[in-house]
């Protein structure tokens, strides 16, 4: 399948085509939704983003009666973990469902980007400037505070941390030098974002050989990334395993015009997994 048949997958993705075309004012909310209806075909998201305004709407006073910034996230953490019951588990990194902002709200359960994600759209309702942070491992929250920077974990139940507690425990968790850790630390930027929940989907598809929805999701990392050799060669890939070898056969052959020596026997191995798929068609 061509670059231009994959656009126009997701032509009605809007917040998706700012992304492919680099900007930063994008609807995070709205982009996940996005990702979510590829699972789910009828999505509705006013269910969800009426959820995101009942809360808000819930927490309104406590935030303005908050003394500072760790208060309104305690508070924040307080509504969404305490009274809504949102919260990591290890089961949400193996299904889908777990990166879904509608699922994750309606199990409670979810991996830290999706949780992240509907903590900074109930904040920023607030007028709450919470962002997120890609940092290795584990996705965070960041409020930047006059007395310095708080980390909120929504995985955690909305833990929340100073600069360099937060470093010490990401030291433990990821076993890397702070030095290594600090730079992890700024706002990450929505393409960021949404490349990292697309890489998320991408890996638990393709682990349970979903290639239906795996190849959606790598349609849209090869657009966010049309100039990648890698994602070019994963997307004839999961095309090929997906059922389409007619698709497959050209990108494949495209692939191994420019692909590295050792990934060669390979490719022809894919090259002729193709052709013996279309004999069978014929």
């Amino acid at each position: 399948m061509s670059s231009f048949d994959a656009e126009s997958n997701f032509a009605a993705d809007e917040e998706f085509a700012k992304l492919l075309i680099r900007q930063d004012d994008v609807n995070l909310e709205i982009a996940a939704l996005e990702l979510a209806r590829d699972g789910h075909r009828s999505l509705d998201f006013t269910p969800t983003l009426g959820w995101f305004d009942d809360r808000a709407a819930e927490l309104a006073g406590p935030i303005a009666r908050a003394a500072d910034e760790q208060d309104m996230l305690e508070a924040l953490a307080g509504c969404l973990s305490g009274s809504h019951g949102l919260t990591g588990s290890a089961e949400a990194f193996q299904t889908a469902e777990g990166s879904f902002l509608p699922e994750v709200i309606a199990s409670g359960h979810g991996i830290p980007i999706s949780l992240s994600l509907i903590y900074i759209a109930v904040a920023q309702r607030l007028n709450l400037p919470l962002q997120g942070v890609a940092a290795p491992v584990h996705f965070l929250c960041r409020l930047d505070a006059p007395a310095g920077p708080l980390f909120l974990d929504a995985f955690s139940s909305g833990r929340v941390m100073e600069h360099d507690e937060c470093l010490d425990w990401l030291g433990r968790l990821t076993g890397l030098a702070q030095e290594q850790l600090a730079p992890t630390l700024g706002p990450a930027r929505p393409r960021q974002i949404i490349q990292r929940m697309l890489n998320n989907l991408k890996a638990i598809y393709i682990d349970h050989d979903n290639w239906k929805p795996a190849l959606s999701v790598q349609q849209r990392l090869t657009l966010l990334e049309p100039a990648s050799y890698a994602q070019r060669r994963d997307l004839a890939l999961v095309t090929l395993k997906a059922g389409h070898p007619d698709r497959a056969l050209g990108m494949l052959q495209s692939c191994a015009k420019t692909a590295p020596s050792d990934e060669l026997v390979a490719l022809k191995r894919l090259i002729d997994q193709a052709h013996s798929a279309l004999a069978q068609w014929n």
